[in-house]
């Protein structure tokens, strides 16, 4: 005869196939599985799209699930949410934030709009709802310099919440956007010194990074972009060494595409492992299964604060 056995949820994730249990529960819920590349390997490998901000945001607003599993951060599920009001938009972990994010606090913002009460506001789409809600369009690494290339150059402009992203895209543009001072934690943390360091120790390698990086790091990159950007280059280069200046869980798509090169994640300073975003390493894969088991924690958006924020994110996909 068998003992019934109680276990909670901690120790049922330890005796059964995680993997298995999701793409069930994927089919039971009809649910479709989004992750963003700073994700663990091992939920990338589980998901139906793995990408960067606007290549989720886009699969988020054409897809025809019941229930979109978002592995990656609140800002992301968020999107997710203003884009598919009907669909139900689950998040492994709820505190998954973003220091972009919660660096613009909304009251603060809107201070600081009304000091500039003819300026065209563009924000980062690393950001809250509420901040999209004050904001004339929204923009990623991906598309923000072909969306300003669609603005007259006598229009004056905020650009939050990134002061790193706004630099690098007043250099590049020519323009004199009024910047919000926010900053990407892990992106903030890389070491020119040990950086110039790599470069002595592997002379052949290209140095790719995010424009999240301050300009000292900035100035040493071979290419400058998104994360789907920065994966895109490596895969045509014929180059076969490159350091990888972003969140490293990019690395992981890098080497199922190109096993044969090599890839060297960018150091921070001292010996912390600050080039890893905390926020995205929230989300396991034992958080997805029980997110999905339980439909919960889900995202939910009031309805006027959605309409509000939908309507520069849909500007900012015309103009993509």
């Amino acid at each position: 005869m068998r003992a019934e056995v109680s276990v909670d949820d901690a120790e049922l994730t330890a005796l059964i196939d995680l993997e298995e249990e999701i793409q069930r529960l994927k089919k039971t819920l009809n649910a479709v599985i989004l992750a963003h590349y700073y994700q663990e390997s091992e939920i990338q490998d589980v998901a139906d799209f793995v990408g960067d901000s606007l290549q989720l945001s886009q699969q988020a607003a054409k897809t025809d699930a019941d229930v979109i599993a978002f592995a990656g951060v609140h800002f992301m599920a968020e999107t997710a949410k203003i884009l598919n009001p009907s669909k139900q938009v689950l998040i492994p972990d709820l505190k998954a934030g973003c220091s972009l994010a919660e660096g613009c606090p909304p009251h603060l913002f809107k201070r600081f709009r009304e000091k500039y009460p003819d300026h065209l506001v563009i924000s980062y789409i690393n950001c809250t709802a509420e901040i999209k809600a004050m904001s004339d369009i929204i923009c990623t690494s991906s598309n923000a310099a072909k969306i300003l290339s669609q603005i007259p150059q006598d229009q004056p402009i905020i650009f939050a919440p990134d002061q790193n992203l706004g630099r690098y895209l007043n250099k590049k543009t020519g323009r004199n956007m009024i910047l919000w001072s926010g900053i990407c934690i892990v992106h903030e943390m890389f070491s020119e010194r040990k950086l110039v360091q790599l470069k002595v120790l592997h002379p052949r390698a290209k140095v790719v990074a995010h424009p999240e990086c301050e300009p000292r790091v900035l100035q040493h990159a071979d290419y400058i972009g998104s994360t789907s950007g920065i994966l895109n280059y490596v895969k045509q280069s014929s180059d076969s060494e490159f350091i990888i200046a972003t969140e490293p869980g990019i690395i992981h798509q890098m080497e199922k595409a190109c096993p044969n090169k090599t890839f060297i994640p960018a150091p921070p300073e001292g010996d912390c492992a600050c080039n890893e975003c905390p926020y995205m390493k929230l989300n396991t894969l034992e958080k997805l299964y029980l997110c999905m088991k339980h439909r919960a924690p889900e995202i939910t958006l009031d309805e006027e604060l959605r309409l509000l924020a939908l309507r520069p994110i849909q500007r900012m996909l015309e103009m993509s």
